[in-house]
């Protein structure tokens, strides 16, 4: 018996992984097999020590269509609650590992795409892509806590009231996608992306992500003592030594200029 195809695809080069959503024939349709997937990939890649940077797109012409509803068709309330729950723990799971996880988006997004795309630290989108969050259309409700905190309480009662398209310049301009590039230019700039991205060490990577995180959760004050526990535990590695040699030598104009 062949074996069903995976909803999510790893390919690793080097000390970058990119995920790709792998349900093209649905337009990548979220459905519970791949809330499983996503979660358990991102808590592997977590803690893999071998990993600098993970890049989120998927295959197809759509991103993301949002959740496949055709799934729930007889169904039960107690079947469809435990898949959103599946649903939070993969967006969790993203949100929470360790390494930068970067969304690489072309085409329209929806509903759960956008969930998806948002848990990621940073999108980025070309000019095509197209957002929208159709949750009241459909008689649920979703995308209340992650799209408000991204572009803000009114932005996104308005978005989810109506129905209504997002292009991907708006999204720019809200700060949902935070860099905006030509289709043709999505491979180059994770390239570059990923290549900025592994010039530093990695445990100053991951305390940033980490005191950006914890510090966004707090006020000022303790968010300065966030920082302060994140500088001791980098000095008490010694890596920093490395980036003060680099900054140092004259003949490194170009680690000077980063």
């Amino acid at each position: 018996m062949t074996a069903p195809e995976p909803t999510v695809i790893i390919e690793a080069r080097d000390e970058i992984v990119r995920i790709v959503l792998n349900r093209p024939h649905a337009r990548n349709g979220v459905n519970l097999a791949m809330c499983l997937e996503l979660r358990q990939t991102f808590e592997r890649l977590d803690s893999d020590p071998g990993v600098r940077a993970v890049f989120l797109s998927a295959n197809g012409p759509a991103f993301c269509a949002g959740a496949d509803l055709k799934e729930r068709v007889g169904k039960d309330e107690a079947w469809v609650r435990q898949r959103r729950q599946a649903s939070f723990a993969a967006y969790e799971a993203i949100e929470r590992c360790a390494k930068p996880v970067i969304a690489v988006i072309d085409g329209p997004v929806v509903g759960a795409g956008g969930e998806i795309a948002m848990s990621c630290d940073f999108v980025v989108a070309s000019t095509a892509t197209t957002f929208r969050w159709p949750e009241p259309r459909w008689g649920t409700v979703g995308a209340t806590q992650r799209l408000q905190r991204v572009i803000g309480k009114r932005h996104a009662k308005e978005l989810l009231y109506t129905n209504r398209v997002m292009t991907a310049g708006e999204a720019h301009r809200l700060g949902l996608v935070t860099r905006l590039v030509e289709r043709a230019e999505l491979g180059a700039e994770e390239a570059r992306i990923a290549s900025a991205i592994a010039t530093a060490p990695a445990l100053a990577i991951e305390l940033t992500k980490q005191a950006i995180e914890l510090g966004g959760e707090t006020d000022l004050d303790r968010g300065i003592r966030i920082e302060m526990a994140a500088i001791e535990r980098n000095l008490s590695d010694g890596s920093w030594r490395a980036g003060v040699r680099r900054f140092a030598d004259p003949a490194d104009d170009e680690q000077q200029k980063e």
